[in-house]
């Protein structure tokens, strides 16, 4: 039995301790960016005693993301180095809880940030859009607070299975025929699937229809200009928040196919392809976040304030 168990013992370590160490570089860089985006709207916050609709959504961003990399690469170190340890009632449900919850608490702020941005910036003569306009604002804190409510839920949906599947796992070796027991383990397993999948295009579906309006607007703007020699401010805000949007549709879109993928070799038991793409998946948070630093003034300035100190 030692014999047989040895080279896997040996394959796991060698390839996980690879795996855990770019996770642990990609978790750690994306925690301290966003800790930095927290750390400077924190500070605001407490000088002006307010925070506008992007700064609220931003630094609910940050703080999900620092949490969901954090659960996430204490999972995965655990996974390659220490196994056993999610053996322990009830570890793994516990990080299949909070892991699930501040992924899709992430997903979701995101795409309200990217529906914000479209609704505030972009132009349409449209009258349900000029009341979104309007009303965006008072509908930020309800937008972020269904956000959440909804990634509890999930969350609490994943601690369920994980409970389930364990039991009857369980229950199927002592006292079961194992057949009936793996079909209604793959059940549960397939509508668990089938609703991240949902959540996951839910939120790309946002991203997306928020963009592709967004360009929209940039080119019937850029056609008006053409017919005007006077220079328009808003054409820089435009500008600006295009390249935030289209970089980010572009991460996101590579992100989005990386999550399906997941899902996909999850089903399937394949450990190497879903170890390369959580690499993917653990570099997002912390590049999108370095992206909306650099796309918003306030927080470019700290951050050149920042390093011209450490220069």
């Amino acid at each position: 039995m030692e014999a047989c168990h040895s080279p896997q013992q040996y394959n796991v370590t060698s390839y996980g301790a690879t795996t855990v160490a770019i996770i642990t570089l990609e978790a750690f860089a994306g925690m301290w960016i966003n800790a930095f985006i927290v750390c400077v709207l924190c500070i605001g916050w407490i000088k002006k005693k307010t925070l506008n609709s992007n700064e609220k959504i931003l630094l609910l961003l940050g703080s999900s993301r620092i949490s969901y990399l954090c659960f996430s690469w204490t999972y995965h170190f655990l996974s390659r180095i220490y196994p056993n340890y999610l053996y322990v009632h009830p570890i793994h449900q516990l990080f299949a809880f909070f892991g699930t919850f501040f992924n899709f608490s992430n997903l979701w702020v995101s795409a309200c940030l990217c529906g914000f941005y479209c609704i505030k910036i972009a132009s349409f003569r449209n009258s349900f859009f000029i009341y979104l306009k309007v009303k965006i604002d008072r509908m930020v804190p309800w937008l972020l607070l269904g956000s959440v409510l909804s990634a509890l839920s999930l969350g609490s949906v994943m601690y369920d299975l994980i409970e389930t599947v364990q039991r009857k796992n369980l229950n199927a070796t002592c006292f079961q025929n194992f057949w009936e027991a793996s079909i209604r383990m793959d059940k549960h397993f397939t509508s668990s699937f089938f609703l991240t999948g949902f959540g996951y295009a839910a939120s790309f579906m946002t991203v997306v229809s928020s963009a592709l309006f967004l360009l929209f607007s940039l080119w019937r703007h850029k056609c008006k200009m053409q017919t005007n020699s006077m220079k328009d401010l808003n054409m820089e805000a435009h500008i600006r928040a295009m390249k935030s949007i289209l970089s980010f549709l572009v991460m996101y879109t590579i992100n989005f196919v990386c999550l399906i993928l997941s899902i996909i070799y999850a089903m399937k038991n394949e450990n190497t392809m879903t170890l390369l793409i959580s690499i993917y998946l653990h570099a997002f948070p912390g590049v999108h976040s370095l992206i909306l630093i650099f796309s918003n003034p306030k927080l470019e300035k700290a951050l050149l304030r920042i390093l011209s100190c450490v220069k």
